[in-house]
């Protein structure tokens, strides 16, 4: 099993990131402060934090996965979308205070390669611990060609 991509909340620090990291070993560890201290200043500033999440996305012979955290979040609560080679994640959260509730909803894209089967596509969550597993094609998996002798 290999990992394919990690995919960043934030898509400009992954641009930077992508576009440092051949000049400077620190990159990555820039962009990832730059985004922990964005968090920071826009929670402490009382504006709504950002609704995207990261995941991770892996494959291996016969399938590619998309994996994500989602906490505290009830599987009735969780859409998932397959379309035009763009797996879409939805989920909405309810958190009671004191005296009211408050509703978070998260939603993710992730561009996925054309090799999916469609009609196949499954999904687990245990957890807290969403799992999207795309089958492959037949046509685009590995397949071993023996040598013949002439």
């Amino acid at each position: 099993m290999r990992i394919v991509r990690y995919t960043y909340p934030n898509l400009r620090n992954q641009a930077l990131a992508t576009a440092f990291t051949q000049r400077s070993p620190w990159a990555g560890l820039e962009s990832e402060m730059d985004q922990f201290f964005n968090a920071t200043i826009s929670t402490l500033a009382g504006a709504q934090t950002n609704n995207r999440f990261p995941v991770d996305l892996y494959e291996d012979k016969e399938n590619t996965y998309v994996r994500a955290e989602l906490p505290g979040v009830n599987k009735e609560d969780i859409s998932i979308e397959f379309v035009d080679s763009f797996l879409t994640l939805q989920a909405s959260r309810k958190q009671k205070t004191d005296q009211n509730e408050e509703s978070f909803s998260l939603n993710r894209s992730v561009m996925i390669s054309n090799e999916v089967q469609a009609d196949k596509v499954s999904a687990s969550y245990e957890n807290g611990m969403l799992t999207v597993t795309l089958p492959k094609k037949e046509e685009s998996k590995p397949r071993k060609i023996s040598v013949s002798v002439n």
